[in-house]
């Protein structure tokens, strides 16, 4: 029992690095980032933050996921009776609309920023037209839930539910558009050189 403690906290060739190199190794990662004064501080803290272009794909998976799960609560709690998770998947529905509202601002902002080519334009349109009508219909479906102040039933009820599944269709496709432009073209991606030196995560 000593022997596997002592290989956890000091590390070995099994176990690769221990508790104390660990925590030595950031200790000289904080040490590093305050040695250039406070404006060093945050891109040595957040380096992937600092080197962003934009803040459009900060905010905007926000949206995305708020939107889907207050589909999915609702979805739920209708086919499970819980009056409860329906007023859960108000709030969720609200915080969605909002943060779709921050998102498309954002995304107006980092395409009147971010070069691009005549072959990533009509992408970027048809990702921001999508947007839009995303946000559109969050906020439309989030002010219906509030100014009604109660669940919905009957007709009234089906005609949300489908708003609220064409609005995540659209998301959906809105989504795959816009990880077309970053994973394909490497829009608001800086290039990178890659080296011939192999690597693998399992060497020491």
């Amino acid at each position: 029992m000593y022997q596997q403690l002592s290989f956890w906290v000091h590390g070995n060739a099994d176990h690769q690095d221990g508790i104390i190199e660990s925590i030595s190794v950031l200790l000289a990662f904080f040490e590093g980032a305050t040695a250039n004064g406070p404006g060093g501080i945050l891109p040595a803290l957040l380096p992937g933050l600092t080197a962003m272009a934009n803040f459009h794909p900060l905010v905007v998976h926000f949206p995305i996921a708020l939107l889907f799960t207050f589909l999915a609560v609702e979805v739920l709690a209708l086919i499970l009776k819980k009056p409860a998770w329906r007023e859960a998947a108000t709030v969720i529905l609200v915080a969605g609309a909002l943060g779709a509202v921050i998102a498309v601002i954002a995304g107006f902002s980092a395409a009147n920023s971010i070069e691009h080519g005549g072959n990533v334009h009509e992408i970027m349109e048809n990702h921001e037209h999508i947007g839009v009508i995303v946000m559109a219909l969050a906020v439309v479906l989030a002010l219906w839930r509030l100014f009604i102040g109660k669940p919905l039933t009957g007709g009234a009820n089906t005609l949300f539910l489908i708003i609220s599944v064409v609005m995540c269709l659209l998301l959906s496709f809105g989504a795959d558009l816009g990880g077309l432009m970053v994973y394909q073209y490497g829009v608001a991606v800086k290039a990178v050189t890659v080296t011939d030196t192999s690597h693998s995560h399992g060497e020491h």
